[in-house]
């Protein structure tokens, strides 16, 4: 009796150890992951041709009676078969893969805060496209701040430099900044009664000039070249410089 109870604590001492050896790899390995960076999100890849197929096979699986959809099954995997043998043949006579394309989404806000995802997107892309493969962007922005347009069509122009063509599709709108990235692209496709192109620009200035000197205080501006500043909240505002405020506007 007294070994069974000798024995026992000697089994509960090791569970003990061993539950606490446990606990110290699992509070390493969650530390370890801790340190890598939390923000690094994944990329999803989705084969649009499988999701095609797969929505084909369901329809005719409601209006071919079963039949017809045991003969036209039969008919895709003979297809399919010889679409392998096909690939394989191309493979041996050294012959390079099918022309590829390649479809991201772009919805854009004021800030066009989707630039993080695109950058990240158009640099996979880039890692395995050829110059016979093609991007399909559908872009969809009313438009936002220049420099977050400025950098979205900056990441569509690598695709550009990289020699692969570029197609953006615009369903609804792409205005402003978004007409902007849409404009480096090789071809746009545009839906009927979308809205496509530039809104301008708008500037207003208030200028309190005449209420500083009818109360006798002075302004004093200064530049380092003459076009440094051109309309002013507080000086007095000139023909000239009105005129190189619009020319800046149209440009």
């Amino acid at each position: 009796m007294e070994f069974l109870i000798e024995y026992g604590l000697f089994l509960a001492k090791s569970v003990t150890i061993l539950v606490s050896v446990l606990v110290v790899i699992v509070v390493i390995f969650g530390s370890t992951q801790r340190q890598k960076d939390p923000d690094a999100g994944h990329i999803e890849v989705k084969n649009l041709n499988d999701s095609l197929h797969g929505i084909t096979h369901s329809l005719k699986s409601i209006v071919l009676n079963p039949e017809l959809l045991k003969q036209d099954t039969k008919e895709e995997k003979k297809k399919e078969k010889e679409k392998q043998k096909t690939q394989k043949k191309d493979v041996k006579q050294g012959e390079g893969p099918k022309p590829r394309m390649f479809v991201v989404d772009f919805v854009g806000d004021v800030q066009a805060s989707e630039v993080v995802n695109l950058r990240e997107e158009i640099t996979a892309i880039l890692s395995v496209a050829e110059e016979q493969d093609e991007v399909l962007v559908r872009l969809e922005s009313p438009g936002g701040v220049v420099h977050g347009y400025g950098l979205a069509a900056s990441q569509l122009q690598r695709i550009r430099n990289k020699s692969v063509p570029l197609t953006v599709a615009v369903d609804k709108v792409a205005a402003s900044g978004g007409y902007m990235m849409a404009c480096i692209a090789n071809k746009i496709i545009a839906a009927p009664f979308s809205l496509l192109g530039s809104i301008g620009v708008v500037a207003q200035i208030p200028n309190f000039h005449r209420i500083l000197k009818k109360n006798d205080i002075d302004v004093e501006i200064l530049t380092a070249g003459e076009y440094k500043r051109t309309l002013t909240l507080f000086g007095e505002n000139t023909d000239k410089a009105r005129e190189k405020f619009v020319d800046d506007l149209e440009e």
